[in-house]
């Protein structure tokens, strides 16, 4: 494979919309960058999508021979592909969607491709193949050996990294250490110098109401939270906070704020999502590869339709490529 930076593009669960949303932005691009994208997963699979769509792309799973125009692809054969069928959970299908994250992983470390792109998977239809993980996070985590990860929801408008996502909110409370919202707090920061932002403005929310108003509705800030803060700007880093949750967001999006550090989950996907839904891409921090996602699921009520909207995808791919971009600085 030959030309500029090479993305890899999995094609999530088979039963999913993965394999529409990927043929159509693959369709949009110039033939030049579409020969850029390598697609792993299963090439009939692409192949009938193709025709689905109706985007009449051209294949090529020699990818030492990639013509200009083709699209790459990095064929996975996996276990029980006969059981798969449009639109249905099935372990088949979680198989077949985490032999591809693998195989990505693969060829990320081996410098083959430069940034993972992934498509949706399906939880539970990982966890009845027996891979038990709370999403692709988790489980990039471990297939690269890293001890923990950091997930970024990331659009033009607002961006927040987290310093929990997949977990309760009584577990959340309890891993908002002084030292993982520090952890947060430097992932984010190193993330965006690396896109080429001198100096991230980064602001932390409170994990409670009001920021505990002095203690009164918890002392998580005042006994974890300013902790952290004041090391983060002891290292140089321009952090604010604890900033209270129903303000914060606000401020970043009028401007004040390149980045939000929220606490939990639904503390950062509200926001983001309710600004940004569509250009919103998920990204991971903290792993020795790049990843990029979509932030929606496998919509298996409309899968193998034609219907899915790939405008998701696409922010996704806009995002590893920046972020290609911004690797050499």
């Amino acid at each position: 494979m030959t030309g500029s930076a090479m993305l890899g593009i999995t094609m999530g669960d088979p039963s999913g919309i993965g394999p529409e949303i990927i043929v159509k932005a693959l369709a949009g691009m110039s033939p030049e960058d579409r020969s850029t994208c390598a697609v792993i997963g299963n090439l009939s699979r692409l192949e009938r999508a193709d025709r689905i769509c109706g985007t009449s792309l051209l294949f090529q799973t020699d990818l030492a021979n990639v013509g200009a125009g083709e699209v790459p692809v990095a064929h996975v054969a996996t276990r029980g592909e006969d059981d798969i069928r449009d639109g249905e959970l099935s372990a088949a299908g979680g198989e077949a969607a985490y032999r591809y994250v693998e195989r990505a992983v693969q060829m990320a470390t081996a410098g083959e491709i430069a940034v993972i792109v992934t498509a949706p998977l399906n939880k539970a239809a990982l966890h009845a193949a027996g891979h038990h993980f709370d999403g692709h996070t988790e489980l990039l985590a471990t297939l690269t050996n890293t001890r923990s990860s950091f997930m970024l929801l990331a659009s033009d408008k607002l961006a927040a990294v987290h310093v929990s996502t997949h977990t309760s909110l009584r577990n959340a409370t309890e891993r908002a250490t002084t030292q993982r919202v520090l952890e947060t707090i430097r992932a984010g920061h190193a993330h965006y110098r690396s896109l080429g932002v001198a100096s991230p403005r980064i602001a932390v929310a409170g994990l409670n109401p009001h920021c505990g108003e002095g203690g009164i509705f918890g002392r998580e800030e005042i006994e974890q939270i300013d902790g952290a803060v004041a090391a983060a700007r002891d290292e140089g880093i321009d952090a604010k906070g604890p900033i209270s949750g129903d303000t914060v967001f606000y401020r970043a999006l009028k401007g004040e704020f390149d980045l939000v550090v929220a606490q939990y989950h639904d503390q950062g996907h509200i926001p983001t999502k309710l600004i940004a839904f569509d250009e919103t891409v998920n990204v991971t921090l903290g792993l020795p590869i790049k990843r990029t996602s979509v932030d929606h699921g496998t919509a298996f009520d409309i899968a193998w339709t034609g219907k899915a909207d790939h405008t998701n995808m696409k922010a996704a791919i806009a995002y590893a490529r920046k972020m290609c971009a911004g690797a050499g600085r």
